[in-house]
């Protein structure tokens, strides 16, 4: 199947987002919203997470620390109901809640602001609401990391992408597939001091050149530099980054869009960030809306109870 042929599909909603926000008098006989374009094509489109679920024990730079679960108790007594240090049941109170002690937040896939490095960059609580939605591009060393384990992106690994997909869109979202996610469930793995990277001189051509919106890697540091040099030009130049990136082989090199989405803490360094790829309907991985609603959404197998990381689970497996 030839996905190029996708794009159009795809670019054309992104026309009609635009068309819409036209003076009425331009757009004639079009449409005032953008319904038609979700029943005609997000609909049936195929969602892809790209996003893994953090939790107490997984990879993180060991100066960090990692986080810790645990039910949430009450803050002050309630007479007749809870008192003070009580836990919440399902049983006593009819609800459970959960205390997260995160000690940073550059924890799992996350999005870089340049807060974190720059003292005059942005935060997360500035982050714009028009990072929702962008082109996604998806370009892969894969084969360079099997031969090489620390390969970083290039220039002409870019140039290739381009001689087959055409220029990258400008206000896009770069993601850079090398599978290393794949190794996410073996912590020592994951965090091996050589890993896939990104060259500062590939950061430098896809922001001063295609000037995309960020990039984004598996890893959880842009390149293996003694001083960071990728991620410090980035948030020295006030350009964010996406670090922890899952499933990047389950969609289309081109022709699908990104989904962005992040915790907003004012102030924030960092954020907990969700990304979901938005591909073809013809597009082999992923659900679409027709298949999985959301609403009612499923049941367990099994009652949850929390786990030795106070992490609730289904209790057992059908």
């Amino acid at each position: 199947m030839n996905h190029r042929l996708a794009v159009p599909r795809l670019a054309a909603a992104l026309a009609f987002a635009a068309l819409s926000a036209l003076p009425q008098a331009a757009r004639a006989e079009e449409p005032s919203d953008l319904w038609k374009a979700y029943n005609d094509l997000f609909k049936s489109a195929k969602y892809i997470d790209l996003t893994h679920a953090f939790e107490p024990q997984q990879a993180v730079w060991p100066g960090f620390g990692n986080a810790t679960f645990k039910p949430a108790v009450a803050g002050k007594d309630i007479e007749g109901y809870v008192k003070k240090g009580e836990e919440f049941t399902y049983e006593k109170h009819g609800f459970v809640a959960t205390a997260y002690d995160i000690p940073t937040d550059q924890y799992g896939t996350q999005l870089d602001p340049p807060a974190h490095w720059e003292p005059m960059g942005a935060t997360i609580s500035d982050i714009p609401a028009t990072y929702a939605v962008r082109p996604l591009v998806v370009i892969s060393i894969v084969e360079q990391v099997k031969q090489d384990e620390g390969y970083h992106l290039q220039v002409a690994d870019i140039e290739d992408w381009e001689a087959e997909h055409g220029t990258i869109p400008e206000g896009s979202v770069v993601m850079v597939r090398s599978d290393w996610s794949k190794k996410w469930d073996d912590i020592e793995a994951f965090g091996a001091p050589k890993f896939p990277g990104v060259s500062l001189a590939a950061l430098k051509f896809l922001h001063n050149e295609r000037h995309i919106l960020f990039h984004g890697h598996e890893p959880l540091d842009t390149d293996t530099t003694p001083t960071l040099e990728g991620e410090y030009w980035l948030m020295h130049n006030h350009f964010a980054q996406a670090e922890g990136v899952a499933n990047l082989d389950k969609v289309p090199e081109a022709g699908a869009l990104v989904a962005i989405g992040f915790a907003k803490p004012l102030g924030g360094t960092g954020g907990y960030a969700r990304y979901v790829a938005i591909a073809p309907s013809d597009w082999q991985y992923g659900v679409s809306i027709d298949e999985m609603p959301g609403s009612p959404l499923p049941m367990q197998e099994s009652p949850l109870k929390r786990d030795a990381n106070g992490v609730m689970r289904p209790t057992e497996k059908k």
